[in-house]
Formats: C-alpha cells, sequence, structure tokens
C-alpha cells in the first residue's frame, strides 16, 4: 500500500505490531490519531512513556508494580497464608476481576516449556519455594493455563512443593482447555477458584 507521509506509515507499522491488531485497524487508529487534536492524543504518548519508564516488577510477587511491592502485597487484608500462582501479570489482572481471591500471587513470568527453551530456571519458582518455606503459607494455588505448559509447570510445582506440608490445589476446570486467563470471563474464572482441586 502506497502512503502519502513516511510518518504515517511508520505509525501505522507501530499500531500493526500490536497483538490483534491487524493493518487495516493499525490505519483507522492511525488516522485517528491524525485528525484528533494535539491535546487529545498527546497523553496516549504519555501514558506509554510513562508506563515504560516507571512500571517495573514487585520484588515480592513479581507483579507489575511502581513501587519496589506492589498494592496487593502491600495490603494488610490480604490474607497472606494463600499464594495463587500463575504465568503472567495479565493473570493476576483476570482474578482480581473476580473479587472473590483475598489471598497473595506469584507472578512465574511464564511456563516450563522445553520446545521453547524455558525450564524451571527460566521462572521464578525458587522465588516461590523461598516464599513459602519462610511466610507460613498454607496453600498454593496454581492458576497456571490448561495449555500443556501450564500443565507441566503445576505438577512441577506440585512436585517441589509435595514434602513441604503445604497443601497445592490446581483451579477447576472451568477454563478451557488449550486457553489463558485472560480470555477467561468473570463468571468462568470465579468458579474455577472455588472449585480448586488438591494436585494429586
Amino acid at each position: 500500500m502506497q502512503y502519502s507521509s513516511r510518518l504515517l506509515e511508520l505509525l501505522v507499522d507501530e499500531f500493526a505490531k500490536l497483538p490483534g491488531i491487524g493493518r487495516k485497524s493499525a490505519l483507522r487508529m492511525a488516522f485517528y490519531i491524525l485528525r484528533r487534536p494535539a491535546e487529545d492524543v498527546l497523553p496516549l504518548s504519555v501514558a506509554i512513556r510513562d508506563v515504560k519508564e516507571k512500571v517495573t516488577e514487585c520484588t515480592v510477587c513479581g507483579n507489575i508494580s511502581e513501587e519496589s511491592v506492589c498494592l496487593i502485597c502491600r495490603d494488610p487484608k490480604r490474607k497472606t497464608e494463600v499464594i495463587c500462582v500463575v504465568e503472567n501479570p495479565v493473570d493476576v489482572v483476570a482474578i482480581e476481576r473476580t473479587s472473590t481471591f483475598k489471598g497473595l500471587y506469584h507472578v512465574l513470568g511464564g511456563a516450563i516449556s522445553p520446545l521453547d527453551g524455558v525450564g524451571p530456571d527460566d521462572l521464578r519458582i525458587a522465588a516461590l519455594l523461598a516464599r513459602v518455606e519462610e511466610n507460613g503459607v498454607e496453600e498454593v494455588i496454581v492458576a497456571t493455563s490448561a495449555a500443556s505448559a501450564g500443565e507441566a509447570t503445576a505438577h512441577y510445582i506440585a512436585e517441589r512443593l509435595s514434602s513441604s506440608g503445604v497443601t497445592v490445589s490446581r483451579i477447576a476446570r472451568g477454563i478451557p482447555m488449550g486457553s489463558d486467563l485472560e480470555f477467561a470471563d468473570q463468571v468462568t474464572l470465579q468458579k474455577a477458584l472455588e472449585g480448586r482441586r488438591r494436585v494429586e
């Protein structure tokens, strides 16, 4: 496609790199920005810059945070004896939307996938084991995806915690096989949490 502006073409190219955005959507977004007054769209560039410069990982759980310890880890109302293990920060957002879980989280940063070169040492599993050992944790809920990598990760964690005396449970099968938490609706995710079971 020919563009009359190199800068417009660059903007379309950048939008098209976003997940779920094709060239047509990218073109519509670029023209929307081009048509809007500067004061309407400049906050977008500021927000993108700020999130890249100021948002980091929580040193405790690995969730996103603007400070060294995230809001959830600092919340005195959370149940410190229960930790929900997820693959990515977006999964924390999905579970928090249900307003069901009142414990803490641990973000692994992915799932075990030998085919992709991701092993246990590439994830925050050692940090999870240390938290369980040091903080009087009674239950670890493994909320990794139902895909093969998520299942492998759940079994690995259960095996590593088998002699700890901690209950290791898995969220129930309300989540369709092969799908990720971020795409689950709130009711399905709530039922999955409520129907969690012990990992054998």
